[in-house]
């Protein structure tokens, strides 16, 4: 292995198959005691949603053979517990896991949304001071925390803006949307009835319009927002506020407002009444109406006040080590790789693959080859405004000696693409499985299982 690679190192790895080639008839994973109760038949009670027949092919297997399984596969897997995750945009921060035992907490994991809301009194409160600490945050006259992804809070958001509009009889047609924006945006404007203006960037990276400036950061505890004349914006529970994320969820996206769409708010909308006692009220004549079941996803907006409550004001110190963190790499990157855009980095940093392509190697090569040396890949290819874009955000997660190891494999990867591209364009080399061709990956995905034509006597 390259010497430089100081952070990974090869390992014994077991191979393991499909849990459905481990099944054979008969086996089981549990044992149910003797029943204490009358005997049910299952058609008579279920009628027309009993499912007659078993579930084809569903594999039989013991006890122990799921727990290896699924722990084998664990250890092909990168984590956030072993090591850096430096996914721009994508904020992978540390869960600590005292968030992890507070939402699994009796009487928190344990609630149910249809339990009247006088035994849910302890939720509503976790609720209601998250609510007031994400305000305060965020300098807004009032919140919705029903959203669940980020992507709902964007449509939330401009939902509570239409509906303000066209009640001024002003309902307006478009939304201009950066190029440099999230996918999402232009889906969320189209979806809320919307047509798309794109604003081109200007040399520097930012909106190039006259009159119209665009500031884009990470401001928790510097900045709020409110304060600034926003008027809606929505939070990434599951980024900012470190709850686990990614595989398509849990997460949360709230939705902070001005005073002026505070009546648009989706409903039910939590209020506390004269005696103290907190309700959830279910009909507001102006409300957008429902966005998501039921509150949310709790357990990640309990997860998140537990953070904000164990940082408390030093969620200040946590924005200011992330923007330190991303400027210390900028600073040991800078020609190495090219940085396209000369303006200060806040807890993101951005560089492009135009001094490797001359060697043909270009950003997914060099994050492949980053796997090598124990990291997971940096965020490729975005913002689209940066051809072949390297986007890396360590977070306030990330300590000096974390940051310097990434730095050092960094600089390893862009030496070895100036006198051997070959291993780069060719790599990860020590995973399980190698590159694999994603066009057809892509194209003709084989996505079910199915077992091996049995073998004729013939053949035998």
């Amino acid at each position: 292995m390259n010497e430089k690679i100081k952070k990974a190192s090869r390992h014994t790895n077991q191979n393991e198959g499909l849990i459905f080639e481990k099944s054979s008839p008969g086996k089981r994973a549990f044992e149910l005691p003797p029943l204490d109760v009358p005997a049910a038949e299952p058609a008579k009670a279920l009628g027309a949603l009993h499912r007659k027949e078993g579930i084809n092919g569903f594999p039989e297997v013991s006890e122990i053979e799921v727990i290896r399984h699924f722990t084998r596969l664990s250890t092909w897997n990168h984590a956030i517990d072993l090591g850096m995750y430096p996914l721009g945009s994508c904020t992978m921060k540390y869960n600590p896991r005292v968030n992890e035992f507070v939402a699994r907490l009796e009487g928190i994991a344990t609630e149910h949304p249809y339990q009247p809301q006088d035994l849910s009194q302890g939720c509503l409160k976790i609720l209601r001071l998250l609510e007031k600490c994400l305000l305060e945050i965020t300098g807004m006259d009032a919140i919705t925390l029903q959203p669940a992804a980020g992507a709902q809070g964007e449509l939330t958001g401009l939902l509570l803006i239409r509906a303000y509009l066209q009640k001024q009889g002003d309902p307006r047609k478009k939304v201009l949307i950066p190029d440099s924006a999230h996918g999402t945006n232009p889906a969320t404007a189209v979806i809320a009835g919307y047509e798309v203006e794109n604003i081109k960037s200007g040399a520097q990276g930012q909106v190039d319009v006259e009159g119209l400036r665009k500031l884009v950061t990470e401001v928790t505890g510097i900045t709020r927002p409110g304060d600034l004349g926003v008027d809606v914006m929505h939070l990434n529970l599951h980024k900012t506020f470190s709850t686990p994320h990614g595989g398509g969820g849990p997460g949360a996206g709230p939705v902070a407002m001005k005073k002026i769409l505070e009546p648009f708010r989706p409903v039910p909308i939590l209020v506390e009444k004269e005696n103290g006692r907190l309700a959830l009220e279910p009909i507001r004549p102006d409300s957008i109406g429902r966005v998501k079941a039921f509150s949310s996803n709790f357990g990640v907006l309990v997860r998140a006040l537990a953070y904000i409550l164990a940082y408390g004001p030093g969620v200040r110190q946590a924005t200011e080590d992330a923007v330190l963190n991303a400027n210390y790499i900028r600073k040991h990157l800078e020609g190495v790789y090219e940085l396209p855009y000369s303006l200060p980095s806040m807890h993101e940093v951005v560089f492009s693959d135009a001094l490797q392509k001359k060697n043909g190697v270009n950003t997914m090569d060099i994050a492949k080859r980053l796997i090598d040396y124990g990291f997971h890949p940096y965020t490729t290819a975005f913002p689209l405004i940066v051809p072949g874009a390297l986007m890396i955000e360590p977070t306030e997660s990330e300590s000096h000696e974390e940051c310097d190891l990434f730095i050092d494999a960094m600089k390893s990867i862009a030496e070895e693409a100036a006198t051997k591209p070959e291993i780069v364009k060719t790599a990860p080399h020590t995973t399980r499985v190698r590159r694999l061709d994603e066009v057809g990956a892509a194209r003709k995905p084989v996505l079910r299982w199915k077992p091996a034509a049995p073998r004729s006597t013939a053949a035998d």
